[in-house]
């Protein structure tokens, strides 16, 4: 009986350890060349997804830059009068948590940066579903033979070292 829980228990234990397979990403705005006027922000998030739980890091000049959230048509008119968040912490390095689907509008309020292109539109989605688990490689197949029929059946292996094993 002891045997049969243990054995439960580990298959469990492994299905949850599968099922949590989305973590988080931190995506340095721009790459290598980071927060700065003359970059096309539009382009640079075409291709990426951003989900629930994602971070935006913002390296840029602390003098003369920062990082400011505001809606979409202060957004579009540059425009950083009410914004909904001010990110910028003083050192020029910055995070922005990505923590609610929905779309978010960051733009630089300082020294015409917007008006430089220094604006990022992203829309928040929720982590795809992960992928359906593998067949299990460390498996053995047995055939068993009863009145002429083939019966196969997949034994896992933890149940052949388990097998002789004192608990």
């Amino acid at each position: 009986m002891a045997r049969v829980a243990v054995l439960v228990a580990g298959a469990v234990l492994a299905f949850l350890l599968a099922a949590t397979n989305v973590t988080a990403k931190r995506w340095t705005v721009g790459d290598n060349k980071f927060w700065n006027p003359n970059i096309n922000y539009t382009i640079w998030a075409q291709d990426k997804h951003f989900y629930l739980d994602d971070w935006l890091y913002f390296v840029y000049e602390r003098n003369q830059y920062n990082v400011i959230e505001v809606n979409e048509t202060n957004y579009i008119s540059c425009n950083p009068n009410n914004p909904i968040a001010n990110w910028s912490r003083g050192a020029g390095r910055d995070l922005v948590h990505l923590n609610v689907t929905r779309h978010y509008y960051l733009i630089s309020g300082n020294g015409g940066g917007c008006y430089g292109g220094m604006k990022l539109a992203v829309l928040v989605e929720k982590p795809p579903p992960p992928p359906a688990a593998a067949p299990n490689k460390n498996s053995a197949r047995r055939t068993f033979t009863v009145s002429g029929f083939a019966y196969q059946f997949l034994i896992p292996v933890a149940v052949f070292a388990a097998v002789g094993t004192r608990y």
